[in-house]
């Protein structure tokens, strides 16, 4: 009886300190989780300053680049389709978050979407580089016509077009305009990387790896009817096991999906299964995920992939020592280059020990908690200033690339809003006929990485 009691009195006992206990920490985190949601919105609120100072008030395109160096500041007064598709997703991002008020946000990219309809273009689709003063091609830098960089503009249409009624028919008619059949090869199931107007030349290479950026153009193009679905699934998970230059023979097995055949294979390391990316960087896995569901639709695929990538990049850096992670093409002090957790790759990039914050807040809503201590990090490493985050620091040295650039300052507000605001961007994309109509291809694949 003496030994009941005892065992009664420490549950009561139990009971009552759960009760005071268990609510305290539910606070903690909750005001844990107000303050770096607070701390979201400022970061924010810095990055889009860089917009507002750098997008040319004639002509509502946002200047690439801008660059602090011993000689004082210099801006890149040219632009990309992508450049600009950031830019209009991360105004939509700003009214969202109640940066600026809607009148705003339609002002601004009315103005681009007028300059957008005069700008030239190759069938429909955006050149590479044009001059943001006045909309005229860079021709010193060729005159080419990017796969990839089209479908980031598309992608900004269809986010605009879906924010804001009234805009609607100026962005639908730009997409339906964007005619991506003319990079497509039928015979491989795959895009060229592009088309260079004055040799009158498609690229030599495909775009043939799933796992990176360009799959974003690959689903609009399916969703606007330009190419059948079966692109999706022609496209490789892995290179074949056959092909030895890649950087690891990848173990999986072949799965049919609508009639194709798919080598679902994979790579390991630390003991994780993933697809690889090409060079192993952040962007080219998890830079789609912020218009497409692939956390929420590719809960077998994409969005488990995408989760791996964030955890091997940690590992990564915990390996090397560094005190921050996120790997990614970047500014550096004298220029830009390719960076990655090399192992992540299929022909991995250097990582130079170089991080940049746009992989960071890529990754947030897979492991907030993770990219709030390595915000930390990076503010301790001096990199945080006027406009938000400077583009990339080298841990091991300090040396700081003091830009911002358009195309990164984008991925950092577009993935704070998405964040905040509960995948408003995503769910703007996903409302629109293009974006809705292949969601099944997210659905259904199942990679071999379970």
């Amino acid at each position: 009886m003496e030994t009941a009691k005892i065992i009664r009195y420490v549950l009561v006992l139990s009971l009552v300190a759960n009760l005071f206990i268990m609510p305290s920490a539910s606070a903690d985190d909750r005001e844990k989780e107000l303050a770096f949601q607070v701390q979201l919105k400022a970061v924010a609120k810095k990055t889009y300053k860089f917009y507002q100072d750098h997008t040319d008030p004639k002509t509502g395109l946002t200047y690439d680049e801008t660059r602090y160096t011993e000689e004082g500041k210099k801006n890149a007064t040219h632009t990309s389709p992508t450049n600009i598709g950031m830019y209009m997703m991360s105004t939509v991002s700003a009214q969202q978050l109640g940066l600026i008020k809607k009148d705003e946000a339609v002002k601004r990219i009315e103005l681009t979407l007028d300059t957008l309809e005069k700008l030239e273009k190759w069938n429909g689709l955006f050149y590479n580089w044009y001059n943001t003063h006045d909309g005229s091609i860079k021709k010193d830098w060729g005159q080419f016509i990017s796969q990839v960089d089209n479908g980031w503009l598309s992608a900004g249409l269809i986010v605009v077009g879906q924010a804001y009624e009234e805009l609607y028919p100026q962005t639908s008619k730009l997409v339906e305009e964007m005619n991506y059949t003319t990079l497509y090869d039928p015979e491989v199931g795959q895009f060229r990387g592009g088309y260079d107007v004055a040799k009158g030349k498609l690229t030599d290479h495909h775009y043939g790896l799933f796992n990176t950026e360009p799959r974003v153009a690959s689903y609009i193009s399916i969703g606007k009817g330009d190419v059948p679905k079966e692109h999706w699934w022609k496209m490789y998970r892995t290179m074949p096991a056959s092909w030895d230059w890649q950087a690891q023979v990848p173990k999986g097995h072949e799965a049919e999906y609508d009639g194709v055949t798919v080598f679902e294979g994979h790579y390991e390391y630390n003991g994780v299964k993933f697809v690889p990316s090409w060079g192993g960087s952040m962007f080219e896995s998890l830079m789609p995920g912020i218009v497409l569901k692939e956390k929420d639709l590719g809960k077998n695929a994409l969005g488990l992939n995408n989760k791996r990538h964030v955890e091997l990049q940690q590992a990564f850096a915990k390996e090397k020592g560094y005190p921050a992670w996120g790997f990614s093409p970047a500014a550096t002090p004298d220029g830009y280059s390719e960076f990655a957790a090399t192992p992540l790759g299929t022909s991995g990039y250097k990582d130079g020990a170089t991080v940049t914050a746009h992989a960071s807040f890529l990754a947030l809503e897979y492991d907030p908690e993770a990219v709030r201590k390595n915000i930390k990090a990076l503010k301790e490493l001096n990199t945080y200033s006027k406009y938000g985050f400077y583009d990339s620091v080298n841990v091991e040295t300090g040396e700081i690339a003091k830009a911002y650039l358009a195309l990164d300052q984008g991925m950092i507000m577009v993935s704070i809003a998405n964040y905040l605001k509960d995948g408003v961007i995503r769910d703007y994309f996903h409302s629109d006929p293009i974006g809705n109509k292949p969601e099944k291809l997210l659905e259904k694949e199942v990679f071999s990485i379970q």
